[in-house]
C-alpha cells in the first residue's frame, strides 16, 4: 500500500506534508469525485471484504468504488498515514419509509480532531446525501455546503445528521418515482455516538447487508458519484443527475431510464467503473434514496 498511489488514484497533486483542515478537505474532496460510492460487487457475484489491503486493491488499483466501510477504511488509513489524529464511529442510518434508524450499526464513519476541534469526515455515504466538506462537530450549527445545509443536533450523548433539501426541478417527472419531491423539506441521515470502534465491530454488518434479502444493498445495484457541480447516481436501471443550486435555491435533477446494453458503458463514461464479472442490475425496494 502506498499513498503515492492512493494519490494518483484519485488525481491529488496538492501538498500533503501538513496535517490540516484545508489538506483535509482537498483530499477529501478529491476522493469523493474520483471513487464512487457503489455496491456492484453484490450484483456481479462478488464478496466485499473488510480487510484493508483487499480494499486498498479494489479502489486504489483496480479502480473501483465501494461502500461506507470500504471508502471510510480508506481514508482513515490515508488520513493515519498523514498524521491526522483519526477515531473509526458506528452509525445507525435513518430510513424514512419506516420513519426510524436501523437497530443496529450499519454505517462506518470518521472522527478527527484538529486543533482541539472535532470534525466529521465521511466520504462513504454517497448519493445526494454526500457531505462535501469535513463537518464541525458541534450541536445546532447551520454548515452549508454545495450539496445543501447539513446539521449535526446532540441530545444526551447521541449525534443525529441532518440535511436541509432544496426544492427539486424534474423535467421528466414521468421517469420519477420518488412520492416526496416536494414535502421532505429536513432529511434526517443518521444517529451516532462518539465511541471508538475497530472495524471488526463492522464485520457483521459488513455480512449482513449484502446476504439479507431485505438488505437495501441486495434489492438495488446502487452507484453514485458526486461531480463538479452535482452528483451521478445510476440505481437500477435509473441514471439520475443532480446539479445542485440550478437556480433560485433549486436542484435540477434529469432522469433516463437505461437498456441494458447501456449499462456497461456507462459505468465506463460516468464512473469510471470497468467490471470484471457480469453485473445485473436490480431495483425492487420501493425505499427512496434521494
Amino acid at each position: 500500500m502506498d499513498i503515492k498511489e492512493y494519490f494518483a488514484r484519485i488525481s491529488y497533486q496538492g501538498s500533503y506534508d501538513k496535517p490540516d483542515l484545508a489538506t483535509l478537505t482537498d483530499i477529501f474532496q478529491h476522493h469523493i469525485r474520483a471513487v464512487p460510492f457503489e455496491n456492484l460487487s453484490i450484483h456481479s457475484g462478488e464478496t466485499i471484504e473488510l480487510d484493508l489491503e483487499a480494499t486498498y486493491n479494489k479502489i486504489v488499483r483496480k479502480k473501483r468504488g465501494g461502500w461506507c466501510m470500504e471508502n471510510n477504511h480508506l481514508l482513515s488509513w490515508v488520513l493515519k498515514t498523514l498524521g491526522y489524529n483519526v477515531t473509526l464511529l458506528g452509525s445507525n442510518v435513518y430510513v424514512p419509509e419506516y420513519e426510524a434508524y436501523a437497530d443496529e450499526i450499519d454505517h462506518l464513519l470518521l472522527k478527527v480532531v484538529l486543533d482541539d476541534k472535532s470534525y466529521i469526515v465521511d466520504g462513504g455515504f454517497g448519493m445526494a446525501y454526500q457531505m462535501w466538506q469535513p463537518m464541525e462537530l458541534v450541536s445546532g450549527m447551520d454548515q452549508p455546503q454545495t450539496p445543501g445545509i447539513f446539521r449535526f443536533l446532540e441530545e444526551s450523548g447521541v449525534w443525529y445528521l441532518e440535511k436541509v433539501k432544496r426544492k427539486q426541478w424534474v423535467p421528466n417527472q414521468s421517469a420519477s418515482t420518488s412520492h416526496n419531491v416536494d414535502k421532505e423539506v429536513c432529511r434526517r441521515v443518521y444517529l451516532f455516538t462518539l465511541q471508538p470502534r475497530d472495524i471488526e465491530e463492522f464485520r457483521a454488518s459488513n455480512t449482513h447487508l449484502q446476504t439479507a434479502p431485505d438488505s437495501l444493498f441486495v434489492t438495488k445495484s446502487i452507484c453514485s458519484l458526486q461531480t463538479a457541480s452535482g452528483v451521478w447516481a445510476l440505481v437500477g436501471w435509473k441514471l439520475t443527475e443532480i446539479k445542485y443550486n440550478y437556480k433560485d435555491n433549486m436542484d435540477l435533477v434529469e432522469i433516463r431510464i437505461l437498456a441494458d446494453e447501456e449499462m456497461e458503458k456507462t459505468l465506463k463514461e460516468k464512473f469510471n467503473i470497468t467490471l470484471d464479472k457480469k453485473f445485473v442490475p436490480v431495483n425492487t425496494s420501493r425505499l427512496s434514496l434521494f
